[in-house]
């Protein structure tokens, strides 16, 4: 069996030295080698320092930059640097080496040259090229070379970006694209893509393709760019960049240099052939205006304030090429679009609208689909690995299939041609045949439309992973904001289902009610978990602020209560109860999974308790459990002070960790029962392993009475020290009314020293000092502009 425990990174620029950190992130030894600097002088030429001041630049600034490429600081660590002329040999003892270096076919080859030279035979060897043939830099390698070769296209930024291209030659040995395609997918988290080896290959081509083509209609039907952005992003399930300030952020001449390598060595793709430079694309790029990296393209961020402070944002006038402050769409389009919450909903009304956002739209994605027909066999055998692309390359809800499955295969083919375009006749035939859609559920298995056998073949790679939706069976519970789920094997999966997974009555009271079908039934535990973006926003600050507003304080302390009960029932049931999560996990979802037997974590989950950010301290049993924690953490003889301070800044300044691994930093994960696992697609499947892991020999945990809490003395430690953030003028009065609420809490109230307790009793003192703070005007007025603004205020 193939292992990986060290990897040689060859180029150490901005994708070299971010690839380098992701391999850091997932437990790799890394060595990143690059070139000696040219212009050294002679003394510095027998400088080691000097000898690798640019690969050292490079990590260092890969290491600082945002957003962070390492899940953790400390994991810069595991990276090594050197150069090619002194330290080429180390790759020796490597298990997989990538080159990473100057988009140029001749000193690729040279780079292999010399990697031949030093390689263990039997090690892998790939290219991160973007569009150079794979095959192209074989000329003169060995057999064993060629057989352990190909491409591996990662997308920047890497740790963040899900797809992995794998290209392989004809030379290829099949064990090592089988190898490739699962260790991106299990170790890397990848969503990996297998791919022909042709022009751009499959992201780029389609996505290059689709950007292109709106460029062509935005002046066809006279709109701005702004118009344009507002259609593209979220309004069409795609990121909010949209398509001119994704432009920006890629560099327009890049997308202009991809464009014009797919026409220069893709004859036959007449959509693309029949693309022209536009007169705005001129004009940006003769005067450099090349995007962000230039300070401005399509956009410019100027210097200059509105009347409330904010940074004016010139957009450029593609008639007139003058760049004028950006104006909010005004489209009935976006409008109609905007009273819709599913995006599969936003898509279908923005196809179907009458107005010229919906025209853009309408002909934008038949042209796509026209596209993404012509190119199955061309780029890849399967239609599925073309939606896997887009959708990991770009960040798109949908890939092009499933657009068209949405809108109605037969129904786009008429309105494609009667457009001008020409569908591939392979479509025609699955119509024909009678297969109405390139995508169907048989059984909770997803299934695509296969050309060559004309029938309905399983999606591979989906065999470890659990699609919530996808699962035939009936529900075994619902109510309103939850489903529960049997995912087999005796296990329940509860899965939130309210707007932004945000934690309200349904979901508290579902969760109870799961638990207790699981206890009452033959059932071996519970996974707390979904499918979405987002664990969990935290609690619904909607409900709370309105019975804080209305000083409905009897509801709101039941409210809170049940809050309190529900999480301690997660804590506390006689069957296991794992969580799930990815992405966003703050406030009460945070302390949801606190409560849990265990979490499993995809590497992208935020987590933290960001209560205070809206005037509150956690009052679902975060603030009980930072205290339990901390009581955990003391020792014979320790301080004990340094440990409750450690806690209390977790909660008093809001700290999200921005990946999983900085959980176990901020105190939110615990490395004796929670893990990580990089690939946020296996998360669900992962915690059913540890339910079943638990279920045999599960123990029912007895509620804790033996809780260290340090009462005044703690408490006047860590009041004055937020007293002085004050005094420094780094906190207002009012952050530090919720600071000294949240130190009562945390040290147990006005005990006179320290004492054991309950845990019953610290959730009392929380449940005290929350309810305290809705009556504060400050408090409501932070929770106001939170609901208004989604964004916190300081006052």
């Amino acid at each position: 069996m193939r292992r990986i425990t060290k990897v040689a990174v060859l180029g150490s620029g901005v994708m070299g030295s971010t690839i380098a950190c992701h391999f850091a992130n997932i437990g790799l030894e890394v060595v990143m080698l690059d070139i000696v600097p040219f212009d050294l002088t002679e003394d510095q030429k027998n400088d080691p320092q000097w000898r690798n001041s640019l690969v050292n630049t490079a990590l260092k600034n890969a290491i600082k930059s945002r957003p962070a490429p390492l899940y953790d600081a400390a994991f810069a660590s595991r990276i090594t640097t050197g150069n090619f002329d002194d330290d080429i040999q180390q790759i020796k003892d490597c298990d997989w080496i990538i080159e990473v270096v100057v988009e140029r076919l001749d000193i690729k080859k040279q780079v292999f040259e010399n990697v031949e030279k030093h390689r263990t035979p039997g090690t892998l060897i790939s290219s991160n090229t973007s569009g150079i043939p794979i095959h192209m830099m074989l000329d003169g390698r060995s057999d064993d070379f060629k057989a352990h070769f190909l491409g591996t296209h990662f997308f920047n930024p890497p740790r963040y970006l899900e797809l992995l291209e794998i290209i392989p030659t004809q030379h290829t040995s099949k064990e090592v694209i089988d190898f490739f395609m699962d260790y991106g997918d299990v170790y890397l988290g990848k969503q990996t893509v297998l791919c022909k080896d042709t022009p751009a290959f499959i992201a780029n081509r389609v996505g290059v393709f689709a950007m292109a083509k709106i460029y062509q209609l935005t002046t066809e039907l006279g709109l701005t760019i702004e118009e344009v952005d507002a259609l593209t992003g979220p309004a069409l399930a795609r990121p909010k960049t949209g398509t001119y300030r994704l432009s920006d952020l890629v560099g327009l001449d890049t997308s202009a240099k991809v464009i014009k390598g797919i026409q220069d060595n893709c004859p036959d793709d007449a959509q693309m052939q029949a693309m022209e430079s536009s007169k705005f694309m001129d004009f940006l790029l003769e005067n450099k205006f090349l995007g962000n990296k230039s300070g401005k393209g399509f956009y410019e961020r100027t210097r200059e304030k509105d009347e409330k402070g904010r940074t004016i944002i010139n957009a450029l006038d593609l008639n007139t090429l003058e760049y004028k402050p950006s104006t909010r769409p005004n489209l009935p389009s976006l409008t109609a679009a905007k009273q819709a919450d599913a995006p599969a909903r936003k898509v279908k009304i923005l196809f179907k609208a009458e107005d010229k956002g919906g025209e853009l739209v309408r002909k934008s994605l038949l042209s796509l689909f026209a596209y993404v027909s012509n190119r199955v066999p061309e780029i890849t055998q399967h239609l599925f690995n073309i939606d896997k692309a887009v959708k990991a390359g770009f960040a798109w809800d949908f890939g092009p299939f499933e657009y068209w499955d949405l809108l109605g295969v037969e129904a786009c083919i008429e309105l494609a041609e009667a457009q001008g375009e020409q569908i591939s006749s392979w479509v025609k035939d699955m119509v024909a045949g009678g297969f109405n859609s390139f995508y169907t559920n048989e059984g909770g298995v997803t299934k695509y439309y296969d050309i060559e056998n004309k029938s309905y073949q399983i999606v591979p790679g989906m065999e470890d992973r659990i699609i919530l939706k996808n699962i035939p069976k009936e529900p075994v519970y619902k109510n309103d904001e939850v489903i529960l789920h049997d995912i087999g094997d005796g296990v329940l999966c509860l899965e939130f289902t309210s707007k932004m997974n945000a934690i309200g009555e349904g979901i508290l009271r579902g969760i109870q009610e799961s638990i207790q079908i699981a206890e009452d039934g033959d059932w071996k535990g519970i996974v707390i978990g979904n499918n979405d973006k987002n664990f969990s926003v935290g609690a619904n600050l909607m409900l709370i602020g309105m019975m804080a507003f209305q000083q409905e304080y009897d509801q709101l302390n039941m409210a809170v209560k049940l809050f309190q009960d529900t999480t301690m029932r997660c804590r506390y049931s006689s069957i296991p109860v794992v969580a799930a999560t990815q992405g966003y996990v703050f406030g009460g979802g945070c302390e949801t999974i606190m409560h849990c037997d265990r979490a499993v974590c995809a590497a992208e989950s935020y987590i933290g308790l960001v209560e205070v950010g809206v005037g509150l301290i956690p009052g679902g049993g975060g603030t009980k459990e930072f205290a339990v924690r901390a009581s955990d953490a003391f020792f014979e003889g320790d301080v004990q002070m340094p440990t409750l301070i450690e806690k209390f800044k977790a909660i008093a300044l809001a700290n999200v960790a921005t990946s999983a691994y900085e959980g176990f930093n901020n105190g939110t994960l615990l490395p004796e029962k929670d893990r990580v696992v990089v690939n946020k697609y296996r998360v669900i499947a992962e915690a059913k392993k540890e339910v079943l892991q638990m279920a045999d020999h599960y123990v029912q945990p007895v509620p804790r009475k033996d809780i260290t809490v340090l009462g005044r003395s703690g408490m006047a430690t860590l009041m004055v020290a937020a007293n002085g953030l004050w005094r420094g003028g780094y906190a207002s009065e009012h952050d530090i009314l919720i600071a000294n609420k949240l130190a009562y809490a945390l040290c147990g109230g006005d005990l006179t020293g320290p004492q054991t307790v309950s845990e019953q009793y610290l959730l009392d003192v929380e449940r005290e000092a929350f309810l305290s703070l809705t009556g504060e005007a400050k408090t409501l007025a932070r929770i106001q502009h939170m609901l208004e603004k989604n964004k916190p205020l300081r006052n």
